[in-house]
């Protein structure tokens, strides 16, 4: 009996294992918290074109050779149409919309508004699976969310008015919420790497071929630290950490583990000040302590039966 049997699948979705999912949430998480600082620190050098499509394509390298070197089968009927709602929202929606956004914005700003992603991968989750949580579930989500949002905004100096960065963050959030949720889905069927993997081969076409175009115009010279930064996007933030990540959606549920994301802001705003040297204060140690408690009880809570 082989991992993509109907007896198979059955069994693992009677037998959710939250713990576990909690853990490779987490994994997945603090390899995405540095995307935000990374992606600042290449779009000072490199075109944010080229930053959002180029590091998509060294990951499906990567993503190829894997699924050729373990010989995975190909994805059938309407699962090329859920790969491809993923690759539109994870590979190609929220690396290129961040990467234009942050020419402007700065890390502490882009963290507020990506803050709302938890909420809205929940949301989704809750539309496309038809879970459930509980009031005590929403009402803790609602204010880790509350509190990651105004933590980070106070951080930031405030949100202010709408800037066209903003409303391409608000988009980017949007894209990868879908793809969570959908992600998470697939994952269950094909494997939790097996579905960024083929998104990302999904995807190298159109990726390739944006990359050429900003190479053609704008050119790909940028200092060592800024081309390590770019390494980092294509490896981790692109594979390795959606990896964990849909692993973690994929032993679920779905929309408990999503809310780990709430710790996200957190780390973010903590590797910007190390590495942008954004100043962090005694609020910063208040205001994580508090994001995460509300995590914590938020992913603890159970649905009702």
């Amino acid at each position: 009996m082989n991992r993509h049997s109907s007896a198979t699948l059955q069994i693992s979705h009677a037998i959710p294992s939250p713990g576990r999912g909690l853990l490779w949430g987490l994994l997945g998480v603090a390899a995405f918290s540095f995307t935000v600082p990374f992606t600042r620190v290449a779009v000072a050098g490199l075109s944010p074109l080229f930053v959002g499509s180029g590091r998509a394509v060294v990951a499906a390298v990567l993503a190829g050779a894997a699924l050729a070197l373990t010989r995975q089968r190909l994805p059938r009927g309407s699962q090329w149409i859920r790969v491809a709602v993923v690759a539109a929202g994870a590979v190609v929606g929220f690396p290129l919309l961040t990467s234009l956004a942050l020419t402007t914005a700065s890390a502490g700003h882009s963290a507020v508004v990506i803050a709302l992603l938890p909420a809205a991968t929940a949301a989704m989750s809750v539309l496309r699976t038809g879970e459930r949580p509980g009031r005590a579930f929403w009402a803790a989500a609602g204010a880790g969310a509350a509190v990651a949002v105004g933590f980070a905004a106070v951080q930031a100096g405030g949100l202010g008015q709408l800037s066209w960065s903003d409303l391409l963050l608000f988009g980017a959030v949007l894209a990868a919420a879908v793809s969570y949720a959908e992600g998470g889905l697939l994952a269950r069927e094909l494997g939790a790497w097996q579905t960024i993997s083929w998104a990302l081969v999904v995807a190298a076409p159109l990726m390739i071929g944006l990359t050429f175009a900003a190479v053609a115009e704008h050119g790909a010279s940028a200092t060592p630290t800024q081309w390590l930064a770019f390494g980092y996007l294509g490896l981790v933030s692109m594979f390795l950490g959606f990896v964990a990540w849909y692993r973690g959606l994929e032993i679920g549920p779905m929309a408990q583990v999503s809310q780990v994301q709430l710790v996200q802001p957190v780390l973010t705003l903590a590797w910007a000040a190390l590495i942008l040297h954004e100043p962090v204060g005694w609020l910063t140690v208040a205001g994580g302590l508090a994001v995460i408690a509300c995590a914590l009880f938020a992913v603890r809570t159970r649905r009702p039966a």
